[in-house]
């Protein structure tokens, strides 16, 4: 039934006006965020990329695609401040390169658009929101995983060596040579990059997800690393290790744990004395403040798809809780990005 209000008194009509303008703002986010998807998947920013100044028809040429419909495209994608105008045809904005096309950059955020296209991540969400039906890694599609690995590649390129290299003990122990594992490998971005990044290192995966070991076992042989890098599934809350490691790296996945305080203890009886615990993940906000963020508000969103798999993202803070309660020391913390931190803690020796 619809409701019904009072007319609006004069000095609520700006109240009215300004809402109305935060309403309008997000649909305007939600078209532009489409005018960068179709850009990505139709290849319309790296044609522009690739010859600045280009006109919508030559544009279209190229890609065999329709004039008016491309020149549609490039007046909403200019709209939406991703490309300038450069004499009678486009080139891309400042950054737009790095943040959209370039995959090994630390800023790299073109992977969130195919990652939200999927069907995981919302429609699903609201298909089962009166039954409250859940799921697992292994019930999502290919391309929900290859669109996660996506968005999870720019941490791996911030932690690694970058964000493990700030760390006192870590560095040094992986510079000379260590046992070190990814727990919640995925497709293997982090075990090629541990491996690469530290080439007297032998680097060990696990991953709880079937398809994604296969994914990571090839990925690594065809970068010529299986001679370096041991992978297995297993779910984190069986992890158990015969040799003991030096360090463990978790990334984005440790608030996905079904038991994370069985995955702590796992992970501690994994370390030798000494070894070292680090857990790069989002820094969900702790305050009202911080959830009207732009930071809070993507993270917000992530929570469609983590309330399927019956969790949600955590607090950084609440990682420093769960160190200390397992018996970890010497804690520390850092902020790599608006949506990246990372939080370690050392065994005790």
């Amino acid at each position: 039934m619809a409701t019904t209000e009072a007319p609006p008194t004069p000095a609520a009509v700006p109240e009215i006006q300004a809402q109305a303008g935060i309403l309008l703002t997000h649909v305007a986010g939600y078209m532009a965020h489409r005018t960068i998807d179709i850009g990505l998947r139709r290849g319309l920013f790296r044609g522009i990329g690739t010859s600045p100044g280009t006109t919508a028809d030559e544009l279209a040429d190229r890609l065999d695609l329709d004039g008016f419909y491309v020149s549609v495209w490039c007046r909403a994608a200019f709209a939406a401040s991703v490309l300038e105008r450069s004499g009678a045809g486009y080139k891309l904005a400042p950054h737009v390169g790095t943040l959209l096309l370039d995959e090994t950059s630390p800023s790299y955020v073109g992977g969130m658009y195919p990652l939200l296209r999927q069907p995981e991540i919302i429609d699903r969400f609201e298909a089962n929101l009166a039954s409250g039906e859940r799921l697992w890694w292994d019930q999502t599609s290919p391309d929900w995983i290859a669109s996660v690995a996506g968005t999870g590649r720019p941490f791996y390129t911030r932690l690694i060596p970058g964000g493990l290299n700030r760390i006192e003990g870590v560095a040094e122990a992986l510079a000379a040579g260590c046992r070190v594992m990814d727990t919640s490998c995925g497709t293997g971005t982090g075990l090629i990059r541990l491996a690469e990044a530290y080439p007297r290192c032998q680097v060990i995966g696990v991953d709880g997800d079937p398809h994604s070991v296969e994914q990571a076992a090839q990925a690594v042989a065809a970068a010529g690393l299986a001679g370096r890098v041991q992978i297995f599934c297993s779910p984190l809350e069986e992890l158990t290790m015969a040799e003991p490691v030096q360090v463990v790296v978790n990334n984005i996945s440790m608030h996905e744990c079904r038991d994370i305080d069985l995955v702590a203890d796992n992970v501690k009886q994994s370390l030798e004395a000494g070894g070292w615990f680090v857990i790069s993940d989002f820094p969900f906000p702790s305050s009202d403040e911080g959830l009207r963020s732009v930071p809070g508000r993507i993270m917000s969103g992530i929570q469609y798809f983590e309330a399927q798999i019956d969790d949600q993202l955590l607090p950084r803070d609440a990682y420093d809780q769960l160190l200390t309660a397992h018996g970890f020391e010497e804690l520390g913390s850092f902020v790599l990005s608006p949506v990246h931190a990372v939080t370690f803690g050392r065994k005790p020796q």
